[in-house]
């Protein structure tokens, strides 16, 4: 938070610049008292700034009524684009290319073996003591998230599959059918849920910014309906997920899948929730869409600092934070803008996890492809910690600090 928010003088004299009426007379502006006794007359030479305000007669500091009107100048520079536009200097991050080339190239013999770690954490609940005995619950989860990871199809992915159970991963090599059926069961969702969580752990100490927004994934199915103008028309059905990410590693931490008109903005408070459960949160980003009071104050009960774009109806009336924040908007826009900025990497996170494993899901019922779709994102963690810990060294032991997920009730 800006250290505008410790000086009394300046923050109340945002609030007057927010919420009042000042006016211009020549020179000198006119800016109402705060307590309803008149007003003063301001003239905001550089060289010999002035008030009428008893606080500057008496002490000859900088009042609020200075700072308000020089709010409103700069308030007025954003609004007639008349600001001095500097040159943009695009801005590179260094690339640590033998980490990198390391962590790409051991991948897929990485990621099988963290797979499994993760797995192990998943108890095996009892098998039936009639009928055929069911594939193990850990060797399923390996197979459907393998199989999301390699992008192909089940039945091209078996040869992936042998290869997995020579090397130890897997006690069974499943039929392809069973990968399908496994997909389609709702107790997996949770499971999937846990699996992530438990994935973004390490880099716990790494992360204390947090951005949240929300995309699609299309899947194979239509939605087909009667125009009278343009006669039979469709579109695709589509898994709309809301997630956040750290910033600096780009892991997922917490995860609401619903229906495809889900709103955004009343699903944040249990990403936040559901972060801060695990993770410390110091600022957390998103764009305008999640503007709200009681956002706001979700966040705030975690200690950390929203930075949340405002839309052109919101006000700073509110109080509390809501309103400083709006403050900090309206005024002091580049350093707002300079923390609002990291919002950026849940869109790259997004980005990332449709390039590697599609932008779309192969599964037809709505509990596969949520599912899937959570596979996906697990995929995704996992790829990120492989990185990281060619780049920063991190430990990647699971199930260290928690108990195993709890026994799934498969039928």
């Amino acid at each position: 938070m800006l250290d505008i928010f410790g000086q009394p003088r300046q923050q109340k004299g945002l609030e007057i610049a927010a919420t009042s009426k000042i006016e211009r007379k020549g020179r000198a502006w006119l800016v109402p008292s705060q307590s309803g006794n008149g007003r003063y007359t301001v003239v905001p030479d550089p060289a010999a700034p002035h008030c009428t305000c008893p606080d500057h007669q008496d002490g000859g500091h900088k009042c609020k009524h200075l700072f308000a009107v020089e709010y409103v100048l700069r308030r007025e520079e954003y609004s007639d684009g008349t600001v001095t536009v500097t040159q943009a200097v695009r801005k590179t991050y260094v690339q640590d290319w033998r980490a990198y080339n390391a962590a790409q190239t051991n991948e897929k013999d990485k990621f099988q073996e963290l797979l499994r770690d993760l797995c192990i954490g998943i108890s095996e609940p009892a098998q039936p003591k009639c009928g055929r005995p069911r594939l193990p619950i850990q060797d399923a989860l390996f197979a459907a998230i393998f199989k999301v990871y390699s992008t192909v199809s089940a039945r091209r992915f078996m040869s992936d599959l042998r290869d997995a159970q020579a090397k130890g991963y897997l006690k069974k090599t499943p039929h392809f059918n069973s990968i399908f059926n496994y997909l389609e069961n709702p107790a997996l969702t949770p499971i999937l849920c846990a699996l992530i969580t438990e994935s973004s752990l390490p880099l716990k100490a790494i992360e204390v910014d947090f951005a949240a927004d929300s995309s699609g994934f299309t899947t194979s199915r239509f939605h087909r309906w009667y125009d009278h103008k343009y006669g039979m028309r469709q579109q695709h059905e589509w898994v709309k997920v809301h997630l956040m990410c750290g910033v600096s590693t780009h892991i997922v931490t917490a995860v609401e899948i619903r229906d495809k008109d889900a709103s955004d903005t009343k699903l944040l408070p249990a990403l936040v929730d559901a972060t801060a459960a695990n993770f410390k949160l110091r600022e957390v980003s998103a764009d305008k869409g999640y503007g709200s009071l009681s956002n706001y104050d979700a966040i705030a009960r975690h200690g950390a600092v929203p930075y949340i774009a405002f839309k052109s109806i919101h006000t700073g009336r509110g109080g509390g934070l809501w309103q400083k924040m709006f403050h900090l908007y309206s005024f002091h826009r580049d350093e707002f803008a300079a923390h609002y900025h990291k919002r950026s990497n849940v869109e790259s996170v997004f980005s990332m996890i449709k390039a590697k494993f599609r932008d779309h899901v192969r599964s037809k019922t709505d509990v596969a492809m949520v599912n899937e779709v959570l596979c996906k994102i697990l995929c995704h963690n996992i790829c990120c910690l492989i990185q990281e810990s060619h780049e920063l060294g991190i430990d990647t032991a699971f199930w260290a600090e928690s108990s195993p997920a709890q026994e799934p009730v498969l039928s």
